[in-house]
């Protein structure tokens, strides 16, 4: 039997279909998580199930740049301390509102990652992911000089930021203040990639010199994606550090943006959801392992190096062949 092709408007509806029904699976699940847990007298899976989306946050801002873009950036993890020290900093003089310090983090971050992107996107390949790092360890070995801010121990939150009336104290309200934002992070994302400048973002990645002789302003195009990137990454540090209530300079080392490019690869470099399940995966695999020994990295790793040989696109991309 020959198979019937699909025409490609066809197949966008598919594809469009398929995303709005894993979302809304994922979604009820997420709902559905602070009761189920509290019922099974398991309240510590709360705190790491808003620890998990707010990675996954950081790790699709990573993908918007990396999976949508073509921009290899190893120091992505920058934007997240920038946003965390944002939180931290302005509770230690006295504001405490989520209102401020969150919109705060988001445009430092964007802002950060705008006058790095202004100079990085001026190179390629190779140079490119060499300047992003110069520029994080830059940005980490400045936190670690601020000695008024805790210097390499880091800054501690006297509490979680208010919101609008809320505990945030309470990890269960907080989890859903997470979700909420997260959820409008990934909206937000999956609209501008279908909206034309992301047409226009992935096309640069197939041909970039094509694209650039038939008109198309390339180096605003990457430097805005960039710093969007940075500015939900920024957001995600923000969230972050009133998880913990702690931000130190090693959420800017370059081994956290290690670990957010380990998160994208192995859930899907180029899928919508692939920062997520990538976080998923990872922290699941890290807390499990925890549990077990003290050379956990070992477990994790030969985990991490049999899901990328077996599945070379991404765990995201092995449903989407099989859909296919």
């Amino acid at each position: 039997m020959t198979a019937v092709p699909i025409a490609p408007a066809a197949r966008s509806l598919l594809d469009h279909a398929v995303h709005a029904r894993f979302a809304f699976i994922v979604l009820v699940v997420l709902l559905a998580l602070p009761p189920l847990a509290q019922a099974l007298d398991g309240g510590f899976y709360i705190g790491l199930a808003s620890r998990i989306l707010i990675f996954a946050l950081a790790a699709t801002s990573l993908n918007l740049i990396l999976g949508f873009g073509g921009m290899v950036s190893f120091g992505h993890a920058a934007f997240m301390g920038v946003g965390g020290y944002a939180v931290g900093i302005l509770m230690q003089h006295g504001f405490a509102s989520a209102w401020l310090a969150w919109p705060l983090a988001f445009a430092l971050g964007g802002a950060c990652a705008c006058a790095i992107g202004a100079i990085c996107l001026r190179t390629r390949g190779v140079y490119f992911i060499m300047i992003t790092l110069a520029f994080a360890q830059m940005l980490y070995y400045l936190i670690v000089s601020l000695r008024d801010y805790g210097g390499e121990d880091g800054l501690s939150l006297p509490a979680r930021p208010r919101l609008a009336g809320l505990d945030l104290a309470n990890d269960t309200v907080f989890y859903y203040v997470v979700l909420v934002v997260c959820a409008a992070g990934f909206v937000a994302v999956w609209r501008l990639l279908n909206a034309r400048f992301g047409q226009v973002l992935q096309a640069l990645r197939e041909n970039e010199t094509r694209m650039a002789a038939i008109g198309f302003p390339v180096y605003r195009h990457k430097l805005i994606a960039f710093a969007l990137a940075g500015a939900l990454a920024g957001l995600a540090g923000a969230l972050a550090a009133s998880h913990s209530g702690i931000v130190s300079p090693a959420s800017m080392h370059w081994s956290q943006s290690g670990a957010l490019m380990v998160m994208v690869i192995v859930g899907g470099v180029g899928h919508l959801y692939g920062g997520l399940l990538g976080a998923v995966v990872l922290m699941l695999l890290e807390e499990l392992a925890q549990g077990y020994t003290i050379h956990w990295q070992f477990g994790v790793g030969a985990v991490l190096l049999l899901v990328v040989l077996a599945a070379p696109r991404g765990l995201t991309g092995v449903f989407a062949r099989r859909r296919a």
